[in-house]
């Protein structure tokens, strides 16, 4: 037997509570994990309250992410004391997550530890931190260098957003940070940011073309946000979109695109292939300043993932929220 949040429905009603549940009641896969740390993402939050149909199947294991060690393993690939990390691959929504004291997966979605991260450092980062570098490899590829001009990230204060931040920061960029939370200016500022803008200025719907300001963008939140972001883009600047905090609509113009040039880069880490996120996570461990890692951080043990999961959702968390699901490492 081990702990697990477990989502569950009823006549309707779907509820998530701390249970005790059986190895045998673990989906297939060709590797079992002891889960030591998971985290609180926005998907989590949404499954765990129910207020988006996130879950795919009842009962459900949330937790998007988690690193563990290997216990068993029929996967030529692990071996029994392997450290390992998952991200995606819809675990949480279809397939049993990591806010549970073991996992059971194919062996095919795990990628081991990367130096120099610890177990919790990975998940402190997290699927959060590891779509950021994903978006900020996107930036590189089309081209956008810290010479193009500034990049501006919107929900700077949150997961994605604050990775983001620090490591376009690092890397040379000029960062504006976007926030409904304007008394986070100091810890934002600390992690790079030489501008920070509230995000009800960009809020409002605007002209199909705005003042020339940013060569690229990390978006997490889609909606009227991203639509302004894409208007005052540069000449061919590039914007990454991971997220939809804002809403699934973009009620933009097609004027960006075909009068600038600009590019809308979809950014997807649920499905990503192995080879992508290992690069993703080796630029974590050379762009970001890991003594930066501990301020983004807050730390929760695993019984209380169910009461933060609305602070979540409704914006009162900065940076990341990594849960201790196993002993601490």
């Amino acid at each position: 037997m081990f702990r697990g949040v477990l989502i569950d429905k009823q006549d309707g009603q779907q509820s998530a509570s701390m249970q005790m549940l059986s190895e045998d009641s673990l989906p297939e896969g060709d590797v079992t994990v002891r889960v030591a740390y998971s985290t609180l993402n926005y998907k989590d939050a949404l499954a765990i309250t129910g207020r988006s149909p996130v879950v795919r199947k009842f009962p459900m294991v949330p937790g998007i992410d988690f690193s563990g060690t290997v216990e068993a393993s029929a996967n030529p690939d692990f071996a029994v004391g392997d450290q390992v990390v998952l991200n995606g691959w819809g675990v949480g929504e279809g397939h049993w997550g990591g806010l549970a004291e073991l996992a059971r997966v194919p062996g095919k979605w795990l990628i081991p530890l990367q130096s120099p991260f610890t177990l919790r450092q990975a998940m402190g980062l997290g699927t959060a931190g590891y779509t950021a570098a994903l978006c900020v490899l996107a930036l590189e590829r089309h081209g956008v260098t810290p010479d193009k001009g500034p990049i501006v990230v919107t929900g700077a204060a949150g997961g994605v957003g604050s990775v983001a931040v620090a490591m376009l920061s690092k890397l040379g960029y000029e960062v504006a940070a976007v926030t409904g939370r304007p008394q986070e200016a100091e810890f934002l500022t600390s992690l790079g940011a030489r501008q920070i803008l509230e995000r009800a200025e960009l809020s409002n719907p605007g002209r199909p073309l705005e003042k020339e300001r940013w060569a690229g963008a990390v978006d997490v939140a889609g909606g009227q946000l991203l639509a302004n972001i894409c208007a005052a883009m540069r000449y061919r600047g590039v914007v990454t979109a991971c997220g939809l905090a804002a809403g699934m609509s973009l009620p933009a113009t097609v004027a960006p695109f075909i009068l600038r040039g600009v590019t809308l880069a979809g950014v997807d880490s649920v499905m990503a292939p192995i080879a992508e996120r290992i690069e993703a996570w080796r630029r974590l461990a050379k762009d970001l300043d890991i003594h930066l890692l501990e301020s983004l951080l807050r730390e929760i043990a695993l019984e209380d993932a169910i009461a933060v999961a609305p602070e979540l959702l409704a914006g009162q968390v900065r940076g990341r929220v990594v849960v201790r699901v196993g002993p601490s490492r």
